[in-house]
């Protein structure tokens, strides 16, 4: 399938106006492609707030924020761009994208990261609950970004094209999160900061494999296999050496500094698929572990067979560091992605269903 050209702009909404969201009003704005319309934000002191000021653009947009939704669904946008935080309310928030769909929106969403590939993680039922509310209202939803997405479910199935033989596949998340700004997430999902005997959410059995499976599961649908029933979790947690300060959390020593975790699909009992991350908070700590190819942060691909290949990938923002320029591809997945979401059938889309998905209209002009 070649990439989607609309006719005309389509007339996009953005939901929320944090961390992706700020991102994604900037980049919908230098799109060709695409118009904004509407801003939805939880955040009552933002109601009524030029959708430019709270992006950070230094300009007005001429478009308000409001907190009413029914308001922004009035507006019959083309499509939604969901980057409200999704990682403590899992299932309000597949109600809240359900909804849309059965309105006859159609949506791109960062989350919740389950819906990247859900079958086999979530109940058949919920998964042809949400595909009847696409086709009711003629809609689709594509959940991405960069982790979950583009770095583990595109990059390294495109690399396997170049495949004569696979033996296995890994796709490893390398970074330090010191600069990465979520509190809720580092403190109360990961875990930082609090005692080494602490029970945080995500290490909980079978968290991992719903919150980072649907990236071993969509490879493997990729690559046609079918994995053991019960996807693998491995854990290994370690305490700062000494007392350091992040952006979300600070971490006394003696707590929990730094995380390296996989999940792992098998076949027939042998690894195929394997999802790693090692999440430090200092960039010195953990030299046995695997660390960046350059920065303090990316992305590796590699694939045993033959031949056996290896990628590297990393981003670092102009005006900040990896973990700003991780929410801007984040948001930028799912910019770019609105054309062919909006053009797909209905129903829920993962990678496999989309076509090529690029960067056109946005190369700068002479002199910008």
């Amino acid at each position: 399938m070649s990439q989607v050209i609309p006719e005309k702009p389509l007339r996009v909404v953005v939901w929320s106006t944090g961390t992706i969201g700020r991102h994604a009003i900037a980049g919908i704005d230098a799109h060709p492609d695409l118009e904004l319309v509407g801003v939805w934000t939880s955040t009552p002191d933002k109601n009524g707030k030029d959708a430019g000021e709270l992006a950070g653009l230094g300009r007005e947009l001429g478009i308000a924020a409001t907190t009413d939704r029914d308001e922004l669904v009035a507006l019959r946008p083309d499509c939604i761009l969901h980057a409200a935080m999704t990682d403590d309310r899992v299932f309000e928030s597949i109600e809240d994208l359900t909804g849309f769909l059965r309105d006859g929106v159609n949506v791109v969403s960062s989350g919740p990261v389950i819906l990247l590939y859900p079958q086999g993680t979530l109940p058949e039922q919920m998964i042809e609950d949400l595909a009847e509310a696409g086709r009711t209202g003629g809609a689709s939803l594509h959940v991405n970004g960069i982790d979950p997405g583009f770095a583990n479910d595109v990059l390294p199935l495109v690399m396997s094209s170049l495949s004569q033989r696979i033996d296995h596949v890994k796709v490893s998340e390398i970074a330090d999160y010191a600069t990465y700004y979520q509190p809720v997430v580092m403190r109360d999902l990961f875990g930082f900061g609090q005692p080494m005997d602490a029970h945080p959410l995500l290490w909980e059995p079978g968290v991992l494999g719903s919150a980072w499976g649907p990236v071993v599961r969509v490879i493997a649908a990729g690559l046609g296999l079918t994995l053991d029933e019960k996807l693998v979790e491995e854990v290994e947690r370690r305490p700062a050496a000494s007392d350091r300060s992040t952006v979300s959390v600070d971490i006394p020593a003696g707590t929990m500094g730094s995380v390296r975790f996989r999940v792992v699909g098998t076949v027939d009992g042998v690894p195929r698929v394997t999802l790693e991350h090692v999440t430090r908070t200092d960039p010195d700590s953990e030299p046995d572990w695997p660390t960046p190819l350059q920065g303090d942060g990316g992305y590796r691909i590699e694939i045993t067979g033959e031949p056996c290949m290896q990628v590297d990938f990393s981003h670092h923002g102009e005006h900040g560091d990896h973990n700003v320029s991780g929410m801007i591809v984040t948001a930028q997945r799912l910019v770019n992605a609105i054309p062919a979401v909006v053009a797909a059938e209905p129903g829920l889309l993962s990678a496999l269903d989309l076509p090529l998905v690029t960067g056109r209209g946005l190369v700068a002009k002479a002199g910008a």
